[in-house]
């Protein structure tokens, strides 16, 4: 499939985007022009910046294949086409709700909340909800998008959303909190925002099942009463009311399956110059949080050696590698890596040290134009939304570094929401009905064969499963059934992006292949509901 990746890496100064000469008439909008150089820019700009950049790669396929309308013009193909990508590059809907709340101290205060609809192509959509002080509607309008490419990117058939409200938690009670999660609720429910059918939360950035067991709690007992699927109003849930088991370190394991997929792949890592395998390979990850913990423990039980962990408040180190399940063990103890007796504490910008592997999974624009040229990692794994701006991100191109971009990589959250959302409408958790009976059929297949050689000869000894066998019939847990699902979606979209990135030579621009990958999905979804004429 990518049959002269290696031989285009080498012929060229650098990866230059796209080879082939075409017209393209979809234009990047002025005010989103500097992203490219922009030292600081908006997050939502450097979505749509992606996105129209992407756009204009796959316009003239796009045109070519609108010649399915014979009837049409040159023009009209044009204008077609034009539309539904300006559509993808806009917000359907996006709501201001705000609502006043009585203090522990009996004091008022007005709460701000906002919910964004990106582009309503398949229903219900799906986003989580962040409670943070830097919550406002451009970034939550940014976030509803990447969700719509990071869905169609796994093949989830949802759109995309988001949602937030402006409040740093950490100054508010349980109970207050607990009052804001349920008035946001309802004021969402009363302008048909959210819904099993509509749009479906999640948990982000300081929510978790903790809120969103009492955003089922509200629905349920207002608008939802009468619906039987009201438990699968919002993924992420606590396991006991409708949750999942294996949500909890799908987003970390998405990461490092999505790494996995590159560095098992020879022809990709002939571009590296790199052996197959996590074998050697060192990695250090910034964030150890939810996303950044997971990941690390994965590589790590993958053979990789984890020599660096970067937190806001201390950094460690080690150069002959974190052993991360006793790291866990203090962690779950301290609630914090400080301390941390295994590693030095390290006074090194740990984003820029010697390493092959870089995983950033905590915050926003920590890779910029100031220091992608002082990054020594040869793949870098975007666990975080937006880690890396354009303007860095073009630096680290050019040296042929290889980015596995974070609309792809850290979408293993999503799609075990997904699971989870099925496992609601359907009424049935998973492997309550066949995985015994695949566990009963692979034992009776051995026996059988094991019985009829004994029935020809003696001489022969037993056939035993061997370990991927035995992995296979003991698949009988919720969390193993989840986690094997899991690895196939992420299998199905590396292919989908590789497959781009080769049609359009894009050499190592794998975030313009997974966007590519993304919009020709939503766009075919589009043109052929009509949703461009209404």
């Amino acid at each position: 499939m990518l049959r002269s990746l290696a031989r285009i890496r080498h012929r060229m100064p650098s990866c230059c985007p796209l080879l082939v000469s075409v017209r393209n008439e979809h234009k990047i909008p002025e005010k989103l022009q500097s992203v490219e150089t922009d030292k600081d820019p908006e997050f939502s700009a450097m979505v749509l910046y992606y996105y129209h950049k992407a756009a204009q790669t796959m316009e003239p396929e796009l045109i070519k294949e609108m010649e399915k309308y014979p009837h049409m013009k040159a023009e009209e193909r044009q204008a077609r086409v034009s539309a539904i990508l300006n559509m993808l590059g806009s917000v359907s809907t996006s709501v201001e709700v705000n609502f006043p709340i009585v203090r522990k101290n009996g004091t008022y205060e007005i709460i701000s909340g906002y919910r964004s609809h990106h582009v309503r192509h398949r229903l219900p959509l799906k986003g989580g909800i962040r409670y943070a002080l830097d919550v406002n509607e451009s970034e939550v309008k940014a976030l509803a998008a990447i969700m719509t490419f990071k869905c169609a990117c796994v093949n989830l058939p949802y759109g995309g959303s988001k949602g937030g409200v402006c409040i740093d938690p950490k100054q508010y009670t349980v109970d207050e909190l607990q009052t804001i999660t349920r008035r946001y609720t309802m004021e969402l429910l009363k302008r048909n925002m959210i819904g099993p059918g509509i749009d479906v939360p999640a948990p982000d950035v300081n929510t978790g099942p903790r809120e969103m067991s009492w955003i089922v709690d509200q629905y349920q007992k207002t608008f939802g009463y009468k619906d039987i699927n009201s438990s699968a109003i919002v993924t992420g849930k606590p396991v006991h009311i409708g949750g999942i088991n294996g949500r909890h370190s799908a987003t970390g394991r998405g990461v490092w399956k999505a790494g996995d997929l590159f560095l098992q792949d020879k022809e990709w890592m002939e571009l590296l110059k790199w052996k197959t395998g996590w074998e050697d390979k060192r990695v250090i990850v910034q964030g150890f949080g939810n996303v950044g913990s997971f990941a690390s423990k994965f590589v790590h039980e993958a053979g990789a050696k984890v020599i660096g962990i970067k937190e806001f408040d201390v950094s460690l180190y080690n150069k002959d590698g974190i052993d991360i399940n006793d790291l866990f063990e203090y962690v779950e103890e301290k609630k914090t890596i400080k301390g941390y007796s295994k590693a030095e504490e390290s006074k090194e910008e740990l984003l820029t040290a010697d390493t092959d592997i870089l995983m950033p999974c905590a915050t926003q624009k920590v890779i910029t134009s100031e220091n992608a040229n002082d990054i020594k990692a040869k793949l870098i794994l975007e666990g975080a939304n937006g880690p890396t701006t354009p303007a860095g991100e073009k630096i680290l191109l050019e040296k042929g570094v290889l980015l596995v971009p974070d609309l792809y990589c850290n979408a293993g959250g999503v799609t075990v929401s997904y699971f989870e959302y099925l496992k609601n409408i359907n009424h049935v958790s998973y492997g309550k009905m066949n995985s015994k009976s695949t566990s009963q059929i692979i034992t009776e297949l051995l026996n059988s064969i094991n019985e009829s050689m004994q029935q020809c000869s003696d001489d022969y000894p037993e056939i035993k499963a061997n370990k991927k066998l035995t992995k296979i019939r003991e698949c009988t847990r919720e969390a193993d059934i989840v986690d094997s699902a899991l690895q196939t979606v992420m299998e199905s979209a590396a292919a989908g992006i590789k497959h781009m990135a080769h049609k359009f030579e894009l050499c190592n621009d794998l975030r313009r292949a997974a966007y590519v990958w993304s919009a020709f999905k939503i766009f075919q979804a589009l043109e052929s509901s009509g949703i461009s004429q209404q």
